[in-house]
């Protein structure tokens, strides 16, 4: 996978917040995706900001999301997060 330079860009804006580093960490921790609820409950702010750093990680590329009804559901890109740091290497 090859990735524009648009795609590092979003990216790198995506991992320079630490809270957003810190959730794409949980989520790929789980084995079988991870309930947004995981989320709110493991971080101290509102379900609107984690909302907004969920958009900014999937718009980067960096999860899936799965919605069911009202339910959401992330899973780490890992074939994305492999071509960034493959692009970072070759720096």
């Amino acid at each position: 996978m090859e990735l524009t330079d648009k795609q590092v860009a979003l990216i790198a804006r995506a991992l320079a917040e630490p809270r957003r580093h810190q959730i794409l960490e949980q989520i790929g921790a789980a084995t079988d995706g991870l309930p947004c609820l995981a989320l709110a409950q493991k971080h101290d702010i509102s379900a609107a900001t984690i909302s907004h750093h969920l958009k900014e990680l999937e718009t980067a590329g960096l999860i899936d999301v799965t919605r069911v009804g009202k339910a959401m559901s992330m899973t780490v890109n890992r074939a994305v997060l492999r071509a960034y740091l493959a692009k970072l290497a070759n720096i």
